[in-house]
């Protein structure tokens, strides 16, 4: 069986980091899927859930945060400043943080400000999305 190694990171620590035998994500022009002897690929990601077929045959869910993806025929690597397992999302928080996001929109004063609330929020949404693709896989 072939199989890929994958290792996923965020600023804070190694999130997941093992072989694979297929990983799909959020590319920043679709979704993107990877099999082991890929051709090499360096692109952005953006927010939204990376699905990683274990090698056993489990899955891993991580929520990132958008970041980079590089690929090499044996080796996947994610970073990202903020990634999250699929296990340790909290809905709650995420309604919680897109209410904040949606509130900061309304209250804007300046292009900064907005541009801020509006990635925020499709963060927050891409969480949430994420969260409840991983509750259906479960």
């Amino acid at each position: 069986m072939s199989t890929i190694r994958v290792d996923v990171v965020s600023a804070e620590e190694s999130i997941f980091s093992g072989d694979a035998k297929f990983v799909a994500l959020p590319g920043e022009a679709g979704e993107l899927g990877i099999l082991p002897g890929h051709i090499p690929l360096i692109t952005r990601i953006k927010p939204g859930a990376v699905r990683i077929e274990k090698a056993d045959g489990g899955e891993e869910f991580v929520f990132v945060a958008g970041g980079i993806l590089e690929v090499q025929p044996n080796h996947i690597t994610v970073l990202s400043d903020t990634a999250i397992r699929g296990k340790d999302l909290d809905e709650a928080k995420a309604m919680d943080a897109r209410k904040q996001a949606e509130e900061a929109l309304k209250n804007a004063k300046s292009d900064i400000d907005l541009a801020k609330a509006t990635s925020e929020l499709a963060v927050m949404a891409a969480q949430i999305a994420a969260l409840r693709k991983f509750r259906q896989k479960k």
